[in-house]
């Protein structure tokens, strides 16, 4: 239901920052030519799906959260001033950012959402599990079960965090949020809400 695509971004002259600060794979995988003339930079990532994605394109991770973008900024406070260089998708968080961090955005992919598959329309006709991992995934996911007429007391979401959870809106047969914002806590609450029918 969603495709990443690349944008045109400008690269700023390096020598003014610290670091990348990055958060989501897609960086890597939709970010062009451009993040060659990065690779020096140290790398700031939102978690391990990230950070493995950056070491593949050949950066060096320095850091890798586990809990949202703005917990690693937060972790960066206290240590030497920094300025870094935030690469991030079209639609990405406002960060609240300590004393002593400061950021230059780059957009550098959006997400396209697109009509939900007919596969996937006539598979949840019965109800289902679904995963939800962004705030932004969870309203197209919510519009397009409304167009296309499926019955939200019939569908289940698992979701990535309480505010993806709450983007859903109301009138599904459960919703639940995963214990942390990881991947594999995601995975885990599927495989339970999946075995137990709940």
């Amino acid at each position: 239901m969603f495709e990443a695509r690349s944008v045109q971004w400008d690269v700023p002259e390096l020598a003014a920052f610290d670091g990348l600060l990055v958060g989501s794979a897609n960086v890597f995988r939709h970010g062009g030519d451009g993040l060659r003339e990065l690779v020096r930079l140290p790398v700031h990532a939102v978690g391990e799906a990230t950070a493995a994605a950056a070491s593949s394109a050949g950066f060096v991770v320095e850091t890798c959260g586990m809990g949202g973008l703005q917990s690693v900024v937060d972790g960066l406070a206290g240590k030497s001033p920094q300025h870094l260089l935030r690469l991030a998708g079209e639609s990405h968080l406002s960060l609240d950012l300590p004393r002593g961090i400061t950021i230059e955005t780059r957009v550098v992919y959006r997400i396209a959402a697109l009509p939900m598959p007919s596969s996937l329309r006539d598979g949840l006709r019965d109800g289902g599990v679904v995963m939800l991992h962004s705030a932004d995934a969870a309203v197209h996911f919510a519009q397009e079960c409304d167009r296309l007429g499926l019955d939200r007391g019939a569908i289940t979401l698992a979701a990535l965090g309480p505010r993806i959870a709450d983007a859903a809106g109301s009138g599904w047969r459960k919703v639940e949020s995963a214990g942390d914002p990881r991947d594999a806590a995601l995975l885990e609450l599927c495989v339970r809400m999946c075995e137990t029918n709940d």
